[in-house]
């Protein structure tokens, strides 16, 4: 039996909204941003809060850019306080001592994924308010993944574990 294989089938519907916001730590790359901004509207996440100085390049962003509130911020502890109140489940995306792997973390339905800048990671104010750190394990070198490749990761996996909404 031979199977056709059609390019570009139509998305998958979700039969609800996403409860899942990305914020970030000021990122030195747009290139890095604008991926982020991609990979939320493949996965339709409606909603990145950036910090610093921030600028997408929609030949990278593309569509994300018009499914996708961005909302930028100042300081991204602030941020992280309303989201708690707010309900969500603050988890980082950082290599910690007491971090879960990424494919063992089971996501809470209302998550603010919180992403450290590409040198430094999160800053220690931040870490204090997280909920949970999950980690994605790297077997050479350099010692973590680009920051638009493990969110993209991240990003996928809570999509994954909540696959319509």
């Amino acid at each position: 039996m031979k199977f056709e294989h059609i390019r570009h089938k139509p998305p998958r519907a979700l039969t609800e909204d996403r409860p899942l916001i990305v914020a970030c730590s000021p990122l030195r790359s747009n290139v890095n941003l604008s991926t982020i901004f991609r990979t939320a509207g493949c996965c339709g996440v409606k909603e990145i809060i950036a910090t610093g100085n921030v600028k997408l390049i929609n030949k990278i962003a593309r569509d994300g850019a018009e499914h996708v509130k961005l909302t930028v911020k100042n300081s991204l502890p602030p941020v992280l306080k309303k989201l708690k109140a707010d309900g969500f489940t603050l988890v980082g995306l950082e290599q910690t001592t007491n971090s879960t792997q990424l494919s063992e973390y089971a996501f809470p339905k209302k998550t603010a994924l919180v992403i450290g800048s590409e040198r430094e990671g999160l800053a220690d104010a931040c870490l204090a308010l997280l909920d949970d750190v999950v980690e994605i394990p790297v077997w050479g070198m350099p010692y973590s993944y680009n920051v638009a490749t493990s969110t993209s990761m991240a990003i996928y996996e809570y999509c994954r574990q909540y696959p319509d909404g």
